[in-house]
């Protein structure tokens, strides 16, 4: 690496930490600068190791190479190396470990009742963690670095306070019996999840790095994001801004509007983000697809614009439905339950908050809610209209709800046991279970009118969908063979029935986000959930826009619609990119009613 491309690294670069961990919004980028950041080091000559622990994880995608539960070598760097802690695989070998601890005089109903109990999310979680903190607590590792690409900001804040939460529980605790064959195979990690602990909280040993865009929303994920770490003991962080936008001609429209946008955002830093160190990584014209882009995102100074204008059709024509026409399409029925999914970043909770005024505005009552621990549906709106209930799945409260409901459901027991029973719902685990079981609750409460569910990004909608499908198990096994088939009916036999629920898929015109909605979809199509339609997301292709560097992306973006529109969408709707973001109720209701794709295709 020359001398000028290493002074124009970022800071975080200098001196790094031994171990690095990237946070943040989904979508702002934080498996490219993850990547880049190993792929940096690594040219170095230090040994790397880069790691996901993000369920739908595309780092695949970025680097070219096929991911595993083990590390592998990156081609075209040999001091890299990656892997995946894939909580499926994860799961199978945890539950392999915890059978084969059990007493060789154990029946088979024993350990076919061990093996149920490790069918569920809580086992899924629990043996990711374990990975986890396999990588944090090993003081005999060959790396010089292990860079932690995660999960986007809600999931990865209880990713992080695991350990702590594990230590805690697990501490004097040999009696109790809650989630029994999962917790069955952790007493013996206590000392390494001290360790785990340990390490992320060391200044001289690990980074917290904040990732967002120049975008409120994600600024102010990751300013509560800084503070939640903090509070659990992680104060050694840094920010990055990635994306940042200059306009080349103020007189373009779309270009102006995108600089403003971010120049006003980061003009409003929260307090806490103001005060620690930071990097701005600008806006690239292509996508960090492969070792060569990755390793221009921290070597340019800014990107080229002196590249001829690409020929490209400048905008969609009216061939595409708008949103308006969606709305409409649901409002067909009086009820139902709407499931807007997707990657983190694309814009769920705007279209499912249009999707909800929009329903009201058509006269229908809506529930409009969310599954994502990092909601902001609230800040989305920012107002309140009739008809429109609007809360959220809020983990520590459904958690506390539940231990009520199970210690009242448990009165008879004596004062013993009714301390044991306590001890058992302090695992960290109650709390997945506690989150089905409200999610159960909304989805019922769509035989009689409209809900709308913003979902949290893929991989943490895909835990939920697993303890869905884990409960329908369990139900149907266990179903009395002479009722009446007919009076079964679980939370995933509504999700599977399109007259019940509607799924949405949102992404944006970019590779990533869209293989991951079609990586969704195949994931829900065998559960037997088939997507009702995509939403394509602030386009710039259909916005219009001459700006060199936009001009540039606007190929990429193109064959990404391509790419939906051969097959991938039974039907597809349009938004484009919005001069104004659209927070607050009055642009929430120009989103649901506004013709989107207005013009012809022009070429130029």
């Amino acid at each position: 690496m020359t001398k000028s491309a290493e002074k124009r690294l970022p800071e975080f670069l200098a001196h790094p930490t031994r171990f690095l961990f990237f946070t943040g919004k989904g979508g702002v980028g934080k498996t490219s600068i993850a990547s880049a950041t190993a792929l940096a080091l690594a040219d170095r000559g230090k040994s790397v190791l880069l790691v996901s622990t993000d369920p739908a994880s595309n780092l695949d995608e970025i680097l070219g190479v096929p991911l595993s539960n083990h590390p592998v070598v990156v081609p075209g760097a040999v001091r890299l190396r990656v892997l995946n802690i894939d909580p499926t695989a994860a799961a199978e070998s945890y539950r392999a470990r915890v059978l084969a601890q059990m007493a060789p005089g154990a029946t088979d109903n024993e350990r076919k009742s061990i093996a149920e109990q490790l069918s569920g999310s809580c086992t899924t979680e629990i043996a990711a963690f374990d990975e986890f903190a396999g990588r944090l607590a090993d003081p005999d590792s060959q790396h010089d670095h292990i860079i932690f690409d995660t999960a986007p900001t809600g999931h990865t804040l209880r990713l992080l306070s695991l350990p702590k939460a594990w230590s805690g529980f697990l501490e004097g605790n040999d009696r109790g019996a809650s989630c029994l064959g999962p917790h069955s195979g952790l007493k013996m990690q206590e000392e390494r999840f001290k360790a785990a602990f340990a390490r992320l909280s060391d200044p001289l040993t690990t980074t917290i790095v904040l990732v967002t865009r120049p975008e409120n929303g994600a600024i102010a994920e990751a300013g509560r994001t800084s503070l939640e770490l903090q509070s659990i003991g992680f104060s050694n962080q840094r920010l990055v801004v990635n994306g940042v936008f200059q306009a080349t001609d103020r007189a373009d429209v779309i270009a102006a509007s995108l600089e403003d946008q971010g120049r006003n955002a980061l003009s409003n830093l929260p307090e806490v983000l103001r005060a620690l160190p930071r990097d701005n990584i600008p806006l690239r014209p292509n996508e960090m697809l492969g070792l060569g882009a990755l390793r221009s995102l921290f070597t340019l100074e800014g990107s080229d614009r002196s590249s001829p204008l690409p020929n490209i059709v400048s905008k969609i024509g009216d061939d595409l439905p708008r949103l308006d026409q969606l709305i409409d399409s649901l409002s067909a029925d009086s009820r139902g339950l709407i499931m807007v999914m997707g990657k983190g970043g694309v814009g769920k909770t705007t279209i499912a908050s249009a999707i909800a005024v929009g329903l009201v505005e058509r006269g229908h009552s809506v529930h409009l809610t969310t599954t994502d621990p990092a909601a902001h549906i609230a800040l989305t709106l920012a107002g309140d209209l009739p008809s429109l209930h609007v809360d959220k799945i809020d983990p520590k409260a459904e958690t506390e709800r539940y231990i009520a409901k199970i210690m009242d459901s448990n009165r008879e027991l004596d004062e013993q046991g009714q301390a044991l029973l306590r001890e058992d719902l302090r695992s960290p685990c109650t709390e997945e279970v506690a989150v089905f079981h409200a999610f159960s609750r909304i989805v019922a409460e769509a035989r009689d009118a409209f809900v709308v569910l913003d979902t949290a990004p893929t991989g943490h909608s895909l835990l939920l969908m697993d303890a869905t499908g884990a409960y329908h198990r369990q139900m149907t096994r266990h179903a009395d063979p002479q009722a009446s088939t007919g009076r079964l009916v679980t939370p995933m036999m509504r999700l599977q029935d399109p007259k019940y629920t509607r799924v949405v898929l949102v992404t944006l015109a970019e590779t990533t986000p869209v293989s991951q909605a079609a990586a969704l979809q195949d994931d829900l199509r065998r559960a037997k959930i088939e997507p009702y339609a995509w939403i394509i997301n602030r386009s710039l292709l259909a916005a219009g826009t001459h700006d060199p560097l936009l001009r540039q992306r606007l190929v990429g973006e193109r064959q990404q619609i391509d790419r939906v529109r051969s097959g991938m969408a039974k039907m597809l709707f349009f938004l484009p990119w919005q001069v104004r973001s659209p927070v607050g109720l009055a642009a929430l209701q120009s989103l649901a009613h506004q013709h989107l794709l207005e013009g012809t295709i022009t070429k130029t």
